[in-house]
């Protein structure tokens, strides 16, 4: 008998269908696979799915398919929707919980407004969690890597309590010892204690109605972080005590009898990419809850009907040291409250009718309480900025002499800039809250035994209200007057006070048309064409108001030197028009398969997080971008022991209306007002011509009792840059990165000791870059600290099942 493959079973379109079936670009990995191939959280998904990019950035994490995604601001609700158990997740930072006990995990690549909700508008990833089963059976695995000291148990337990109740444990804890060392701190970074519990139960209360009920706690905490500058250019400022010397220089060793003595450990000298940082220490502690039920009845005719009821809550608190050096430059407290109310009422036709319907209906209520603080306690920032105001005539400040009871240079009003700023803090505090009701409807027509017509639509009404206020205290919290601050805090910081809100009603309609035809037994075309929406709101990280008014008036100068700061705080939805055509084909009588998909998507009023240069991020709204590509993905089971499979994606990314960009370091403004650079005809961060993985697999008998496991898995990507102001300086040259496995244990797969190794032709990847935040504010210096992934390791695993 020819060797055949097993078939891939999603829930993509909220029925159980053949992968092969899915008028969409999806790819689907079981939750088998990402035990094997250590794949433990959202950012470690990506190499395994072309297009798709994951990354943990300072103080957020971005989610990017087909180059499109959301950048860093606690505002934002993501452009790649997540959802669990049909439960979205929206916020960022629940895209750095851990996996665990997953059935699979689905990622469909474009706009999916119609059944996944409003603001899918770049694609969506589906986590479905393992079900209690019908027998018994539990699982132990542990896996210990010695290089990073990394250690990971699970444990599982399932089966059925009574004849008609089961019950499901899964439990994953983690720690990890970090493959960065932190030479200041003399430790290695980042440190990972991750721990995670669930209790799911499948109660079929009569013969047509089922409930699942979940319940998970978790926390996901970190020490340190894998960043590192990489960059470090020589200074060219005017202040003679910074001209010609990098920013690590002027930290080691800068010297003026009476105003400036800074001497920092020599570590900071280490200003280059070899997973070598020098900081004070960073650390994120996250918390979260999680409690779903999910009723399902069929009707004797085979309706489905579904209610979905959701509460999701977490709490996060991070330390950033963001000036990424072991001077104590400033920190920046975060934290984060969040709360989720989710209802969903669906409808399910039987399938294979001449008319099928999925409708329902859809309520959702968020409610974030988003918190930070810039603390300003160095006495080195002090001296720093005291010495380049005296060196230039008192610009760093206001010239405000005669304030008694300081020094010489406050007598002088000259020199004094740094003193208004020490041991300060400036804490904003950003509230939202939002209340989505929709409803949706997407039918099929069968219009032959081969031909099918889907129209579908999503109506969305949402209302949203946000509040941002941001202050300068002092380090207990006490509000400081108006004065020489503001003036300094504008100039270095790019900061002011303000107190702003705001309300939103946004009404939309994203509409979807679908043709397939069954070429074939085994080969299926399809052509999508649909608009997606994601929801305009509120900017939670500027550190400046929209206002063009100066900042305000030092009463006590005699020379002000006011500011004007133009920040961000409302910004506007954005949409997305886009066509697909596909092809998905059975080959060689069920031993290959071979999908291929060509799409064509344009955004209007793409939301964009832009950094300021100095501490903030501003929302802005680029006009135009285009997104186009050709996605490819395949299967061969060429014998029962021995397979293939690989995926590649051609991406062709321009933004072809956005003037309001970001400007690089050193790059002059291009826009009126001198803020602004031109990204008209240029690409977006972490958009490669081309990916893509190719996967070899090869399991076997080795005895009557025995057998045998090796898999290598290639993942392959061209040039791509990391940075969102696309600095080519910071740019990643592509590579072929190789992770592999070889297991052995008894045919029954009772047990299994396998070898697991990650990145094994030790590749150094840059995954996120940015501008090292005060470098060219405060020294002039051209400066890019960089995130990267880990080198090669390698791990022993054991898997016992019962």
């Amino acid at each position: 008998m020819a060797a055949m493959l097993e078939e891939v079973v999603v829930t993509a379109q909220h029925r159980t269908q053949s992968l092969q079936d899915v008028p969409v670009s999806v790819s689907a990995i079981g939750g088998e696979k990402m035990m094997e191939a250590g794949i433990n959280r959202m950012e470690d998904l990506q190499a395994y799915v072309p297009n798709l990019t994951v990354t943990e950035s300072g103080i957020s994490t971005d989610i990017f398919i087909r180059g499109i995604g959301t950048g860093m601001n606690q505002g934002f609700e993501q452009s790649v929707g997540m959802y669990v158990d049909g439960i979205y997740y929206g916020r960022a930072q629940l895209a750095r919980a851990p996996f665990l006990d997953l059935a699979r995990v689905e990622v469909l690549r474009g706009p999916q407004n119609i059944l996944h909700g409003k603001n899918s508008i770049a694609g969506a990833v589906n986590l479905i969690t393992a079900n209690p089963s019908d027998y018994f059976e539990a699982l132990f695995s542990t896996l210990y890597e010695p290089k990073y000291d990394e250690k990971v148990a699970d444990v599982m337990l399932s089966g059925p309590v009574t004849d008609t109740l089961g019950l499901r444990f899964s439990a994953r804890v983690r720690e990890y010892g970090g493959f960065v060392e932190n030479l200041f701190l003399d430790r290695d970074e980042p440190q990972y204690d991750q721990a995670t519990f669930r209790l799911k139960a499948a109660w079929e209360i009569d013969d047509r109605t089922t409930l699942l009920a979940k319940i998970e706690t978790g926390k996901f905490d970190s020490l340190g972080r894998q960043a590192e500058i990489v960059n470090d250019e020589p200074s060219t400022s005017d202040v003679f005590l910074f001209t010609g010397k990098t920013e690590a220089e002027i930290l080691n060793n800068t010297q003026f009898p009476g105003v400036v003595n800074v001497n920092i450990d020599d570590s900071v000298l280490n200003n280059f990419q070899d997973f070598k940082r020098t900081s004070n220490g960073d650390f994120s502690n996250n918390d979260t809850i999680n409690l779903t039920t999910n009723i399902t009845r069929v009707t004797d005719s085979g309706h489905e009907f579904t209610a979905i009821t959701g509460y999701l809550h977490y709490t996060y608190s991070d330390l950033c040291d963001c000036d990424a050096t072991a001077a104590e430059l400033f920190k920046l407290a975060l934290g984060e409250d969040y709360t989720q109310y989710s209802q969903e009422f669906r409808w399910v036709s039987p399938a294979d009718q001449d008319v099928e319907y999925i409708g329902g209906l859809y309520m959702q209520r968020n409610e974030l309480d988003f918190r930070d603080k810039l603390i300003q306690d160095s006495a080195t920032v002090v001296q720093l900025l005291n010495a380049a105001d005296l060196t230039e005539g008192g610009a760093r400040g206001d010239i405000d002499p005669l304030q008694l009871g300081g020094g010489p240079e406050e007598i002088a009003g000259i020199g004094d800039a740094g003193n208004a700023v020490a041991d300060i803090t400036a804490p904003r505090q950003f509230l939202s809250t939002s209340n989505i009701f929709s409803a949706f409807l997407q039918t099929t027509f069968h219009l032959g035994d081969s031909l099918r017509l889907t129209l579908g639509g999503r109506g969305t009404l949402e209302q949203k209200t946000g509040s941002r206020k941001l202050e300068f205290a002092d380090l207990e919290g006490n509000v400081l007057p108006i004065g020489e601050v503001d003036t300094v805090a504008a100039i270095t910081f790019s900061a002011e006070r303000h107190d702003l809100k705001g309300k939103r009603t946004e009404k939309s309609f994203s509409p979807l048309l679908n043709v397939q035809w069954d070429y074939s037994d085994e080969g299926m075309a399809y052509f999508t064409a649909t608009k997606g929406v994601k929801a305009g709101g509120f900017d939670a990280r500027s550190n400046m108001s929209p206002s063009a008014d100066p900042t305000p008036r030092n009463p006590n100068a005699a020379i002000s030197n006011q500011q004007v700061l133009i920040g961000t705080f409302e910004y506007e939805e954005e949409e997305a028009t886009s066509l697909e055509l596909g092809l998905k084909t059975g080959l060689l009588d069920g031993a290959a398969e071979f999908n291929i998909a060509a799409f064509y998507t344009q955004y209007n009023d793409l939301q964009i997080s832009l950094f300021d240069g100095t501490l903030g991020f501003n929302v802005g709204n680029a006009k135009e971008a285009i997104t186009m590509g050709i996605e490819m993905d395949g299967r061969w089971q060429i014998t029962d022991y021995f397979s293939l499979g690989g995926a590649l994606a051609i991406l062709d990314f321009e933004f072809t209306d956005f003037e309001n960009g970001q400007c690089k370091q050193d790059q002059v403004p291009t826009s009126d007002d001198g803020l602004y650079c031109d990204y008209t005809g240029q690409s977006n961060q972490y958009v490669a011509d081309w990916s893509g993985t190719f996967l070899i697999g090869y399991v076997r008998p080795i005895s009557p009792t025995m057998g045998i496991g090796m898999g290598l898995d290639f993942v392959f990507t061209d040039n791509y840059n990391p940075s969102s102001n696309l600095d080519e300086r910071v740019e990643q040259d592509g590579f072929v990165k190789v992770n592999g496995r070889i297991g052995i244990g008894p045919i029954d797969k009772q047990w299994e000791l396998a070898l697991v190794g990650k990145n094994l032709t030790d590749k150094v990847v840059v995954v996120y870059a940015a501008d090292t935040p005060l470098s060219k504010t405060i020294f002039g210096a051209t400066s890019h600290t960089a995130f990267v992934e880990p080198p090669r390791s390698i791990a022993m695993q054991f898997t016992y099942r019962m």
